[in-house]
């Protein structure tokens, strides 16, 4: 058998790089592959809010879920956390919040979520923090430097209200102005809606606002502001309207009352609520949801109150904040920064 060899150094040069130039391109075709193909992340966050060492007044105060499905929390000191089903991702004043502690939250129609915290309003897009600050450019009344925003709406139109410890303001988009600056509200008994705990606009297109400086309840019907403090005067920690149309008022010195319109009901006997009712929840089903403090939680049926305790599972029984869940889930957060979850049959602790 005859054996060839190749003597032409040239060709076998060529032959060398032929093979080489086809073992880059598998590479290169393996490589295009991996970059088209979902991207890798790595997952930021914890399994449960960690309880801050030296800060034993750090408690969730408000939350909400969100349309992409997370729930976010706000804390006294501890910034915001949001919660993926799965892990917390925390957000404080490193990632651009205005404050650490953070009084409200809202999601506006668009999608961005609202913050109202010790040192102003701050909104989050989905990838940055922006601070928003109050300046009102055609009115007289100007906030402080530092403006605590307890409460936040947006109302039918689109247009947000922030309730304030310098009032109320109202931002359209391009620019505040404060609410009382405007010369047609009628307002007879003088208000001056600062400290605003809570608003809510009603079926009907009307504004209430909860006051914690002695107001009490007062409701704005597009002319008039009415004040009702013969009823309920003091601290108003929270406003719920009902499937029903009535309102429900959470307060500080005169427990649970509600209003169907014509006449306000106390049911302070009737649940033993001579307490501070912080906040209130409809739940999907129909039942309300009330966070005390230091009395626990309150679920109403409609007939009767049943009561939730840290005997039952509580993470504590000072509750600033309820929300429910798509899944139906009943999420509270506490005193020393507590959050839990009630599934219907058990509680969950979601701290550590």
């Amino acid at each position: 058998m005859k054996k060839y060899y190749l003597h032409n150094p040239i060709y076998s040069l060529l032959l060398v790089l032929i093979f080489f130039t086809s073992c880059n391109g598998q590479n290169k075709t393996q490589s295009q592959t991996e970059s088209i193909s979902e991207p890798k992340t790595i997952p930021i966050g914890q399994p449960k809010i960690i309880k801050p060492q030296g800060k034993p007044d750090d408690n969730v105060h408000c939350g909400l879920q969100d349309k992409a499905g997370n729930l976010w929390f706000g804390t006294t000191w501890e910034g915001v956390f949001r919660y993926d089903g799965k892990l917390f991702t925390n957000f404080t004043e490193k990632d651009g919040l205005s404050n650490n502690t953070v009084w409200s939250i809202l999601e506006d129609k668009t999608g961005n979520i609202w913050f109202g915290t010790a040192d102003g309003i701050c909104r989050y897009n989905g990838k940055t923090f922006t601070s928003i600050p109050i300046a009102v450019t055609n009115g007289s009344n100007n906030p402080s430097a530092k403006n605590a925003v307890w409460s936040i709406l947006q109302d039918k139109t689109g247009k947000l209200w922030f309730g304030t410890s310098d009032g109320v303001y109202c931002y359209n988009g391009t620019f505040f102005t404060h609410f009382l600056d405007n010369d047609s509200i009628i307002n007879k008994n003088g208000l001056h809606l600062k400290l605003i705990y809570s608003i809510l606009e009603n079926k009907n297109g009307n504004i209430w606002f909860g006051s914690g400086m002695g107001e009490g309840i007062c409701r704005f019907d597009g002319k008039s502001l009415t004040s009702f403090t013969p009823n309920v005067d003091g601290r108003v920690n929270s406003i719920l309207e009902d499937k029903n149309g009535n309102l429900w008022f959470g307060t500080g010195y005169h427990g649970l009352c509600r209003y169907d319109g014509k006449t306000f009901t106390n049911f302070t006997e009737k649940a033993g609520l001579n307490i501070w009712v912080t906040s209130i929840l409809e739940d999907k089903t129909g039942n309300l949801w009330f966070g005390t403090s230091g009395e626990g939680l309150y679920r109403y049926d409609g007939k009767s109150f049943t009561n939730f305790t840290e005997k039952d599972g509580l993470s504590n029984n000072t509750v600033y904040s309820v929300v429910e869940d798509r899944a139906g889930n009943i999420w509270m957060g506490t005193k020393n920064s507590g959050l839990c979850r009630y599934d219907g049959k058990t509680f969950t602790n979601f701290t550590e």
